[in-house]
């Protein structure tokens, strides 16, 4: 779906204007599939909102995006929480995990690093369920030379 369409939006208000001079609203916005939409949104030249800015995006089953909207996609800093209890605080770019960020398991283990397109990819951390650190160059489910960092 491109852009938010007119169905139960609630414009709470014009909080500013952007670089370009476009307003900036504060919109509280159900989506047909029943997903919400609470934050930033500014009108295109067409006349469609998209919600660029800051704003909380849930889904009916769980899942919920907090964090940055650029062109009506997850792009910047932001947090991603799954039902399952799996975590990811960082950046996203066009609506996928890449950049630096920091992904918790929903068993506990824990990878700090870098990500590319959604997956594992380069310089990285991963902590494991009994705490040990590894340290290395991964390639999605890839890590060769993975090193146990050790505290002497």
């Amino acid at each position: 779906m491109e852009g938010l369409s007119a169905l139960k939006v609630r414009v709470r208000g014009i909080i500013g204007k952007q670089a370009k001079g476009s307003e900036v609203f504060k919109i509280s916005f159900i989506f047909p599939n029943q997903d919400k939409y609470d934050g930033e949104c500014t009108r295109t030249p067409d006349g469609i909102l998209e919600r660029n800015g800051y704003g909380v995006h849930t889904t009916p089953d769980g899942i919920i995006y907090q964090g940055n909207w650029k062109n009506d996609k997850m792009n910047g800093l932001g947090r991603l929480e799954h039902p399952s209890g799996a975590v990811y605080e960082g950046e996203f770019k066009d609506n996928m995990l890449h950049g630096i960020g920091t992904y918790m398991f929903p068993n506990g283990a824990k990878y700090t690093g870098q990500f590319s397109e959604n997956k594992l990819e380069g310089k990285g951390e991963f902590t494991d369920i009994q705490g040990l650190e590894w340290d290395g160059t991964f390639h999605y489910t890839a890590a060769p030379g993975l090193k146990l960092k050790l505290d002497m």
